[in-house]
């Protein structure tokens, strides 16, 4: 168990999220430890000095503190569901969640942490992009081919985000596809499992085995 990696996350950080899936789906338990943002571990800080969720702390002690990173980690070593669609639209697509898509997020539901920002005027900038996604949802439900892949999960914890601000906004949008494809990711087993909860983890505690539902 000593061998296994650390994962510092916060149940509900959508870049948290994306990386807890990966770590499922590629097979990877961790061992878990669940971060207070008020309150963050000086063991975290010390092997990440940005104090952002997530980290990964590997064996060897590499560090991987970027969620995106995580997932590619994860799943180049094993990829069962075959997630990774190494492709320009996968890369693009979650470029641009990532980047303008965020951005919009950010300022439509925490406008007071910004200077002279119209949330509404944000608002409308991530809903071109919801739009976008919607006419991009495939005759299987996915953003990409036949089955989820890695951009599926990487962006629909952030329009989960996105639409939880004013869900009867987002629900009278008419963009049937994409509320359909999030509604079904929100439903999967794997999200589930992704959203258990687990106490705050301080200096000393056990940590439970994210993957393997054990504590060590």
């Amino acid at each position: 168990m000593a061998e296994m990696p650390i994962l510092y996350s916060f149940r509900r950080c959508p870049y948290a999220m994306r990386a807890r899936m990966a770590l499922l789906v590629s097979e990877t338990p961790v061992r878990l430890r669940e971060v207070v943002l008020r309150d963050k571990p000086e063991a975290m800080i010390a092997v990440s000095a940005k104090a952002t969720v997530p980290v990964l702390a590997l064996p060897d002690g590499q560090v991987v503190d970027e969620s995106l990173a995580i997932m590619h980690w994860a799943l180049d070593r094993n990829d069962p569901q075959h997630w990774l669609q190494r492709t320009a639209t996968e890369t693009e697509l979650i470029a641009e969640a990532d980047g303008p898509f965020k951005h919009a997020l950010d300022r439509y539901k925490y406008p007071v942490r910004y200077d002279n920002v119209d949330p509404l005027e944000h608002r409308a900038a991530g809903r071109a992009f919801l739009e976008k996604l919607d006419r991009l949802v495939q005759p299987s439900g996915q953003l990409i081919g036949e089955r989820p892949s890695l951009a599926d999960h990487a962006i629909f914890p952030f329009v989960r985000q996105f639409a939880n601000h004013d869900r009867d906004w987002f629900d009278a949008l008419p963009l049937p596809a994409l509320q359909q494809w999030l509604a079904g990711h929100l439903a999967s087993p794997l999200f589930a499992t992704t959203m258990k909860k687990y106490p705050q983890w301080q200096s000393g505690d056990p940590e439970p085995v994210f993957g393997l539902d054990t504590t060590v």
